[in-house]
């Protein structure tokens, strides 16, 4: 008479740990895959906005961009503090000492304010992107979602409940980010964690997957700059075009990371000094610098650096020598004063520059050819994190000729980059752990 009974409450409980084992991790994912799509379009439309009204005034980001930086800087460190930057520093502090940072740097609070100030910053014509920004908005979400956990549940795994949710949402966000769900796993394994517990890598996979057909649902079947078509027949010139873009973007992204991690070293002591006490007027300043070189680059440095990345690929837009130069600058200058936003975006860009200069030394290659080159150079060099870069940029080639010089790029490019400075994303992180110590 009892057994209905108890085949039910069995049946519920397995129903239960199932939930708890995988169906919080899928329904986050699909929440951030919902999001990140969202958050793409929220920033495509702040871009476009600030494009149709600077051209009508020219002159118009010398009092918007200056304005829009000591708005960012003072949401930021009075409503929203740990949502500067990317993320990704605060994604891995997280996962090496999630129980006291979680709760402060993993928020509802924190993705609200990352989502509102990055598209706050576009608008004003900030060289950012999007996708380390996602990033942090996924673990945040899934982060969030421990609450669904019991707490005896969650004091009994010590934190790695909490690190297991932020992991998954973290790579799920760069899944969606780029529409590449392989890029995502591969980031989880050599960024976030440096590690892959098997007991946990089939929930991850799934929730990366989960949240990539979400934005593969809504956006197509797309890649994040087109496709890039190259032939099969390698000029000779090949293996010297490998080892000086690795090495030239090497040099690039170290002195770009050494820039970030170093600022105590070569800004002056009265800048220092001012940017502490004066933080919302130091980022009216990076503003009106980044207006300055946005108004003498035609506009070409203002915003993530897409559009230009993908016109060079297409061959629809003709960027000068200099252009890697000024927006590495442009991007310096978006970066100092701590409002949030991404580098992925502005370092592929950057890249893609690069193998277009380089064009004139190489000009019996294709230029496709030269542009990925210099992507996955630069990108390597600034993350040090040489296989995801590998991974984000052969997604967008027609085929796979160029694997290997691709991932020989990706090696030197970051190993001349390791001379400059250490990780970024390690450095950064490591600054909030010894905060919290």
């Amino acid at each position: 008479m009892h057994i209905p009974g108890f085949i039910d409450r069995r049946t519920l409980l397995r129903g239960r740990r199932l939930w708890l084992h995988y169906g919080v991790f899928w329904l986050g994912a699909v929440a951030t895959g919902l999001i990140a799509v969202m958050y793409a379009r929220l920033i495509d439309f702040g871009y476009e906005a600030f494009l149709r009204i600077t051209a009508l005034h020219w002159w118009l980001p010398l009092l918007l961009t200056p304005a829009v930086g000591a708005v960012g800087v003072w949401l930021t460190r009075r409503f929203f503090p740990g949502a500067e930057g990317s993320g990704i520093p605060q994604v891995i502090a997280v996962l090496h000492d999630g129980r006291p940072l979680g709760p402060r740097l993993l928020t509802i609070r924190i993705l609200v304010g990352k989502i509102a100030i990055s598209f706050l910053s576009i608008l004003g014509g900030f060289t950012i992107g999007r996708e380390g920004p996602t990033i942090h908005v996924g673990a945040a979400l899934m982060f969030s979602l421990r609450r669904f956990y019991p707490t005896r549940l969650r004091t009994i795994h010590n934190g790695a409940l909490e690190r297991k949710l932020a992991l998954a949402g973290a790579a799920a966000g760069l899944s969606a980010a780029f529409n590449a769900p392989l890029a995502g796993v591969v980031f989880a394994i050599e960024e976030l964690t440096r590690s892959f517990e098997q007991r946990t890598s089939g929930v991850l996979i799934t929730a990366i997957i989960f949240a990539g057909v979400v934005s593969l649902a809504l956006q197509g079947n797309y890649t994040y700059f087109g496709t890039i078509a190259v032939s099969r027949h390698f000029p000779d010139s090949l293996a010297l075009a490998v080892i000086l873009l690795g090495v030239v973007t090497g040099l690039a992204g170290g002195i770009f990371c050494w820039l970030l991690l170093n600022t105590q070293r070569w800004m002056p002591s009265r800048l220092l000094g001012w940017r502490e006490s004066h933080p919302v007027a130091f980022g009216s300043m990076c503003g009106l610098f980044i207006a300055v070189i946005g108004v003498a680059a035609g506009g070409h440095t203002f915003g993530s650096g897409y559009a230009e990345a993908r016109g060079m690929l297409e061959g629809n837009t003709q960027l000068g020598a200099s252009y890697p130069l000024l927006k590495m600058a442009s991007m310096v200058g978006s970066y100092l004063p701590g409002a949030p936003g991404g580098l992925f975006a502005p370092s592929l860009a950057i890249g893609a520059g690069i193998g277009n200069a380089l064009h004139l030394v190489f000009g019996g290659m294709q230029l496709p050819m030269l542009i990925a080159l210099g992507m996955v150079g630069y990108l390597a060099a600034v993350t040090q994190s040489p296989i995801t870069a590998f991974v984000i940029v052969i997604e967008m080639i027609d085929g796979h000729a160029l694997v290997l010089s691709l991932m020989a790029t990706a090696l030197i490019s970051s190993q001349v980059s390791r001379m400059f400075a250490p990780p970024l994303y390690e450095a950064l992180a490591q600054r909030y752990l010894s905060r919290n110590r």
